[in-house]
């Protein structure tokens, strides 16, 4: 749900709130009505992606976190497929494509979207919201090191150090963590790191592949379909019932979370850049947090928006470039 460090060169795989393709034209729009239509559509994924963690939060009260990761990704390959089926665009092709792209769903679709399921059986959909918010600050610590086109600076290092000190505020470290399920919070964290790990893997394996961003991501989340269905069948029992509300929290966010948002989020891309689209990134927290509470109920304590604030202005920091001189 948060995006991760943009890749330059490759496609555009599906993490819980994917980085936009860097390939993607800039051709924003040049009239009145293309620019509201554009903001429209960046509201309605803010909202799409920040509620994605209360549907995961009423998914797991029917079914096990497994089973939710499962109904993700399938909906979410049959809303792409859907698409490149409407389109008469081909799967790609290529047992090396294939055999990156099974690495990717492990690591951008399997592991993150079961992490957060198992954690937001412990902890509020809003902390794991904020948790999802430090993706970018993982991305630019591990870049550092697995990239060398991002070298560190000091602006780099404030952002890092200003972000996780945005983490220690919303996790009460001056109470000890009182009140804070550790292993629920490890958990949300863990996933969110699994983000850029698997941004560096496909920036390495991935980068220049042909296919349409849409094409390889529909792949990759049928690969995960598969993964986690196998997970499910050996580690959970068939679920004894289909109860209403978490059954339709599933399938919207697989369908509107993980296929629409996507479609949304490329067409962002080529009309208004990678740059501006990549914002969304800084309001799903937000909204995460307003529907955790306005919804579900979740307690607010002041440390929570603060030290969410922190995390992002953190983040922004570390994807932010200073100004060159005219």
């Amino acid at each position: 749900m948060s995006a991760p460090t943009t890749p330059r060169r490759a496609p555009s795989p599906t993490p819980a709130t994917p980085a936009p393709p860097a390939t993607a034209p800039r051709t924003g729009p040049k009239n009145g009505a293309g620019t509201l239509d554009w903001r429209l559509r960046f509201a309605l994924l803010s909202v799409v992606w920040g509620f994605s963690f209360l549907l995961i939060k009423v998914g797991t009260e029917a079914f096990a976190p497994f089973q939710v990761a499962l109904g993700r990704v399938f909906f979410g390959a049959l809303a792409l497929l859907a698409v490149l089926l409407v389109r008469r665009e081909p799967l790609p092709r290529g047992l090396r494509t294939w055999g990156h792209l099974t690495v990717a769903a492990l690591l951008l679709n399997t592991a993150p979207f079961s992490l957060f399921a198992y954690a937001e059986q412990t902890i509020p959909s809003s902390l794991a919201g904020i948790c999802n918010a430090t993706s970018p600050l993982w991305g630019m610590a591990l870049s550092l090191v697995a990239l060398s086109e991002d070298r560190p600076t000091r602006r780099r290092f404030a952002g890092l150090g200003l972000g996780f000190l945005g983490v220690l505020t919303v996790l009460g470290a001056w109470q000890g963590f009182a009140g804070i399920d550790g292993k629920g919070t490890a958990l949300a964290l863990l996933a969110s790191l699994c983000y850029p790990i698997g941004w560096i893997y496909v920036r390495r394996t991935l980068a220049g592949t042909p296919g349409s961003p849409v094409a390889l991501t529909g792949a990759q989340l049928m690969v995960s379909t598969l993964q986690l269905a196998a997970v499910s069948a050996l580690f959970t029992p068939a679920p004894a019932a289909f109860p209403l509300w978490p059954t339709l929290a599933v399938a919207a966010l697989g369908a509107l979370g993980t296929g629409m948002a996507l479609q949304m989020q490329y067409g962002l891309v080529t009309e208004i850049g990678p740059t501006t689209a990549q914002m969304v990134t800084y309001f799903i927290p937000v909204i995460a947090t307003a529907a955790g509470v306005l919804v579900l109920g979740e307690q607010l304590h002041w440390n929570t928006p603060v030290g969410a604030a922190v995390v992002l202005a953190g983040a922004a920091l570390t994807q932010s470039r200073p100004r060159r001189a005219a």
